[in-house]
């Protein structure tokens, strides 16, 4: 049995000289109240209480533990208060990860309003492409792009992360549009460097899915300096959409094979568990479900007519 509950029942007991009075104060039963106090007094190896039909009394050895006893049952209590206090506060830090990419670019407005609404509390933000041990890193929340791999971790989906197959107009121009994923081997192929399926293209095309293995020219552990270089006429890149969208609507980059749909991913908030969560940490997941709520803005390029200008 847990040893505190022993004691707080026995302190009960003790203070009202009644285990019924204590039974119910604890929603249990009276034999479950005589059961904690027997179990304390074998852990303890002393009698605490004399018992008659009439009356319970501390013994000696139960006078000398209660006194001692209701100092720290009364400093548990106080910590479990303070405790759930700092849990039910939005203040304090609030540390969370993400990838530079997607950070950089979009996470600013949501942490932006944030910080105004709940003064008390500072963002301890961290950019890398690497995944990290929420863990280990005692990170609140991170926002994770791709398939989630399974873990004891929570993950709630906040957008879809769709990905494009595109290439600035100067290297079509020179080099011609590939058609097919098999084409994809004589072009020339920027690939990120944290691909899980490292310079495997895979997409979805009219006879299923379709996986093609490039030889990359170049490849980067950072999404923009990939965008960088496709823009430059240097190749054929493999990005998320909320990379090269804005570049695909002003027509700066060209999506290519219309009919093969490269595999779709999401972008998660994961944090460690929902019991206990922090309010700052519920909240600022809340403002990011809403902030990214409905087609992402990156994406609209797919359903508006994009400028192309192939010279």
């Amino acid at each position: 049995m847990d040893k505190l509950m022993m004691m707080a029942v026995f302190a009960r007991v003790a203070a009202n000289g009644s285990f019924a009075e204590a039974a119910r104060h604890f929603r249990i039963s009276p034999a479950a109240a005589t059961k904690h106090v027997q179990m304390l007094e074998e852990w303890l190896g002393a009698r605490l209480l004399n018992r008659t039909t009439r009356r319970v009394n501390l013994t000696e050895a139960g006078a000398e533990f209660y006194a001692r006893c209701v100092p720290i049952l009364e400093e548990v209590n106080d910590l479990r208060h303070g405790v759930s206090s700092i849990q039910e506060q939005v203040k304090g830090t609030l540390r969370i990860n993400a990838s530079m990419t997607f950070g950089v670019t979009y996470l600013m407005p949501v942490i932006d309003g944030f910080l105004r609404e709940h003064p008390e509390v500072q963002v301890d933000l961290t950019l890398n492409e690497m995944i990290v041990d929420i863990i280990e890193e005692g990170v609140d929340l991170a926002v994770r792009i791709g398939r989630l791999k399974d873990s004891s971790f929570i993950a709630r989906r906040l957008a879809p992360c769709r990905f494009a197959l595109c290439a600035a107009p100067a290297y079509l121009a020179e080099h011609g549009e590939p058609l097919l994923p098999a084409d994809l081997a004589q072009h020339s192929c920027l690939d990120y460097a944290y691909r899980q399926s490292q310079s495997n293209w895979t997409f979805q095309g009219p006879e299923g899915e379709e996986s093609v293995r490039v030889q990359p020219r170049l490849i980067v552990n950072n999404s923009l300096m990939l965008r960088e270089a496709a823009l430059r006429g240097l190749g054929i890149i493999l990005s998320p959409t909320f990379v090269v969208g804005p570049e695909i609507a002003n027509g700066t980059l060209v999506p290519l094979m219309p009919d093969y749909t490269p595999t779709d991913a999401g972008i998660y908030a994961v944090y460690p568990q929902a019991r206990y969560l922090p309010l700052k940490v519920r909240l600022f997941i809340d403002r990011l479900v809403s902030h990214f709520a409905g087609e992402p803005a990156w994406d609209r390029w797919q359903t508006e007519p994009q400028q192309r200008d192939v010279a």
